[in-house]
């Protein structure tokens, strides 16, 4: 892989570490704080789209798919929003962000070479086999329970443990299906349908902040005011963060295998699980930093 796309995808991972952590930070209603988020995008994204329609020549360059392919784009990563933001409420960011991430780029990977043909070298696949090794090593659930306060019941407080980290992987694992399926899409669109990133995501950015907000009801809009004030920061970061990281993979997708940039852009799990350590105290640093140096050297090998 050229080092600029790898340095491409790796500002990417960073961005997308940054902004699952102001995900993380949400107060309020979960629906309403994506809403905000999809409908800020939209807004932000439209005028870029914009002038890259008109940079490349008018809308002909693009043809109808650029009026359907979005939308399946669209639903899918709607889905991934709302199912990942579940997961932050339900369980600890360390234990829902890598299952996520490393559920993702198996299911992508094995897609991409046994369905759709994509032949990466044996050391570049070796590469991303040991970026896939380091999110579990990062991800796997810790044998240490934190001990309870004087006159807790024991026995529950182990109970609550399980149960939140069973919530984690589930949560983690269905995002993770919807990881794969918005990255083959995506990789779909912008290769065999030559749709250009910025107004390929623009498009699809429109078409969430419509669905989401036929999802508002009576009630999600009476939270609406105090959902944004008390959550200003954690929206513009996303608003900002999320887009870029994901329009700077679709840059790398048009001239790279999406086997090989989908596990490379999971190195976000590094930053991740140590932003989990650092800010919200989780658990387990060590061998959430193990798991990160096993990521790196398959990094190191897609690089060469």
């Amino acid at each position: 892989m050229p080092a600029p796309t790898l340095l491409m995808v790796m500002l990417a991972a960073v961005f997308h570490a940054t902004w699952n952590l102001a995900a993380k930070a949400k107060r309020g209603e979960a629906y309403v704080f994506v809403w905000w988020y999809a409908l800020l995008t939209g807004v932000v994204m439209v005028p870029l789209g914009a002038a890259e329609v008109i940079r490349s020549g008018g809308l002909a360059h693009y043809g109808a798919a650029l009026w359907w392919a979005p939308a399946i784009s669209a639903a899918l990563h709607m889905g991934y929003n709302l199912t990942l933001q579940t997961g932050y409420e339900r369980a600890p960011l360390g234990t829902v962000y890598p299952t996520a991430r490393g559920t993702g780029p198996v299911i992508t990977m094995l897609v991409a070479i046994l369905l759709l043909g994509e032949r990466p070298g044996w050391l570049a696949v070796g590469g991303a086999l040991l970026i896939v090794t380091g999110i579990v090593v990062a991800a796997a659930p810790t044998t240490r329970l934190t001990v309870p306060a004087a006159g807790h019941d024991v026995a529950h407080h182990g109970r609550q443990a399980r149960r939140r980290l069973l919530a984690g992987l589930g949560w983690g694992s269905a995002t993770g299906l919807f990881i794969a399926g918005y990255t083959l899409w995506d990789d779909h669109s912008v290769t065999a349908l030559g749709q250009l990133p910025i107004s390929y995501f623009a498009m699809s950015s429109v078409y969430q902040a419509i669905l989401m907000t036929c999802g508002m009801n009576r009630g999600r809009w009476a939270q609406a005011g105090t959902t944004l004030r008390r959550n200003v920061w954690p929206i513009a970061a996303i608003t900002v963060l999320s887009p870029a990281a994901y329009v700077l993979v679709l840059i790398a997708m048009q001239t790279q295998p999406v086997s090989l940039v989908a596990p490379l852009r999971e190195t976000s799990i590094v930053i991740g699980t140590l932003l989990a350590w650092l800010v919200f105290k989780e658990s387990a640093p060590v061998q959430r930093l193990l798991g990160a140096l096993v990521v790196v050297g398959g990094v190191a090998l897609i690089g060469l």
